[in-house]
């Protein structure tokens, strides 16, 4: 409580803002330190309205009940579409002031950029119950094509801030709003949009953000803060939206280059377009320079065949040694392949830190899950937990596509019921659940992408159908089955399973259902191989093939 006294006066309350939680993020909600709401008399249902001192940018949002844990740390957790209506990054302060809000008669909205055609806005109605808007916030919603978002442009009675009831009437505008007559940014990635790479998001944020927001720290060290990161790991496991979060989460000017737009046939076009890149990030800094597919337009150059290629090598490296604007500007590279980009860019000075987005456990899969279905309406029977442990091998873009397989197969159901010339009747729409069912469907037709390239069985056998050989059973699941299924246990008595088993004997003595048993048993992929396959005619290729297949099956384990 005396750091309350300490930081704070009864008249203006200041504080640190933090990331909020999984299940708070959509949902219009902040909760601040339980401290905090005790000293100045606030209760969970109270409307709070929050300020950017900064920028003078508000909003509001429902208080809600704070974590224990947060005691004593002034902060308030608020999710990302709220920070980006005030241009508020984590750890900026905000100041916070109670305020009444009434029931809203009615709210229009408008959609940003492009025109929508919303048929029912009897969907927004539900989505939004209670809900507490504010003039010119900006809503996203999940829909299957991914997100759309919509501009709040009035609300009756004016006031400074309103409630959405069940009772109010939703008005959709068809005439969208321009993005810049938005008096807050519209971007909508935010580190809540990224599941399972808090550690990832926490390096790259001392990288990136810190520099672009206290120079004078790298300034009062003497030291040249970072100019490069460079994201590396399998397709579809987030590097690219990493990149958007950082850029909208410090407010930066985002450029995304890609190897097409910046290869011409023409002589020394193609530097020209990549130093047309740099000079545009300088301008316009702070600024975020995202190079996707770094190593088709960065690779070996005693491997390139064309001297283009080698062109553009060199003067990425020049522009990259010519970054002097104190962290305003950096460049993140991302690849599936660092180890065919030219090694002098993988050096101190131009990408200073490497990070590998690996292929998610199972806690962040259920973290990546939980986001994608954070706007489906779940049946009761559905156990995130559990698709969770089932889909090994699996990354982000993977369970996103799963989650929208599953959706898709909801809809499937209701399609008898509709005319798609007229609007859906609200108790349909009410109706419409996604059922375990839909995602067993969906498990069976997405494919694992770090698996793709690899012959992948899901075996069907047990123990039950392997007669005999109870001695050979035992030990393989003591060996194997048991500290797959309780690696605490083996942890804690400090025992190290062993790396691999030879099973030999005669043909057809079980050696191979033994194998795929004890997979099925453990939950486990089972890669399946020849030592045919392996072999190849030319140097070098079967022990690439042996490494290739080594690599995906540890980046997909169990």
């Amino acid at each position: 409580m005396s750091s309350v006294d300490q930081t704070h006066d009864k008249n203006k309350l200041i504080l640190r803002v933090a990331e909020a939680k999984q299940k708070d993020v959509g949902l219009g909600r902040a909760r601040i330190d339980p401290d905090i709401t005790a000293a100045y008399n606030l209760k969970s249902g109270d409307v709070i309205q929050i300020i950017n001192p900064l920028n003078g940018k508000y909003t509001a949002a429902l208080l809600w009940p704070g974590y224990r844990e947060d005691a004593g740390s002034n902060i308030i957790r608020i999710d990302g579409s709220i920070r980006r209506n005030i241009s508020a990054a984590i750890d900026e302060s905000v100041e916070i002031k109670r305020i009444d809000a009434k029931p809203a008669e009615s709210v229009t909205f408008a959609p940003i950029g492009t025109p929508i055609r919303v048929r029912s806005a009897q969907y927004f109605a539900q989505v939004l119950e209670n809900r507490v808007v504010s003039p010119g916030d900006i809503l996203t919603f999940n829909v299957m094509a991914g997100q759309i978002s919509f501009a709040v442009v009035n609300f009756k009675p004016r006031q400074e801030a309103a409630i959405i009831t069940p009772k109010t009437q939703i008005v959709i505008e068809s005439k969208p709003v321009a993005p810049e007559q938005l008096k807050k940014k519209g971007s909508t990635i935010t580190y809540d949009d990224i599941g399972g790479l808090s550690n990832e998001i926490q390096k790259i944020r001392e990288m990136i953000e810190l520099p672009m927001r206290h120079p004078e720290i790298f300034d009062r060290l003497g030291i040249e803060p970072p100019k490069g990161v460079l994201l590396y790991g399998p397709p579809g496991t987030g590097k690219t939206l990493l990149a958007k979060a950082v850029a909208n989460e410090t407010n930066a000017n985002f450029i995304s280059i890609s190897g097409p737009e910046i290869m011409s046939k023409f002589y020394g076009q193609s530097e020209e377009n990549l130093r047309r890149k740099f000079e545009e990030a300088k301008e316009n800094a702070p600024s975020i320079i995202f190079i996707d597919e770094i190593d088709s337009i960065a690779p070996k150059r005693g491997e390139t065949q064309g001297d283009v290629e080698r062109r553009v090598v060199a003067q990425l490296l020049s522009l990259m040694d010519g970054l002097e604007t104190r962290g305003q500007v950096v460049v993140i590279g991302a690849t599936n392949r660092p180890n065919d980009i030219d090694p002098a860019l993988r050096r101190p000075g131009r990408f200073d830190r490497e990070i590998e987005l690996g292929v998610p456990d199972k806690e962040a899969r259920y973290e990546i899950l939980q986001i994608h279905t954070r706007g489906m309406p779940l049946d009761k029977d559905v156990n995130l937990k559990y698709y969770a442990e089932k889909t090994h091998g699996f990354v982000g873009a993977d369970l996103q596509m799963i989650c929208k397989e599953a959706a898709m197969s909801a809809l499937r159901r209701i399609l008898p019921q509709i005319k798609l010339d007229e609007e859906i009747p609200a108790e349909i729409l009410s109706s419409l659940t996604v059922k375990k069912e839909d995602f067993d469907k969906a498990l069976t037709e997405v494919e694992p992408s770090a698996l793709r390239e690899v012959y992948i069985q899901t075996p069907t056998e047990t123990w039950e159908d392997i007669g005999g050989l109870e001695d050979v059973k035992q030990m393989l699941k003591e060996t194997i089955e048991w500290p797959l299924r309780y690696p605490k246990i083996y942890e804690h008595l400090k025992s190290k399973p062993p790396n691999g088993i030879l099973l030999y004997g005669l043909p057809g003595t079980g050696k191979t259902l033994l194998a795929k048993a004890l997979a099925h048993e453990s939950e486990a992929n089972f890669i399946s191989i020849k030592g045919p396959e392996f072999l190849s005619k030319w140097v070098g290729e079967s022990e690439k093939a042996v490494r290739e297949t080594f690599r995906k099956a540890r980046s997909a384990a169990p």
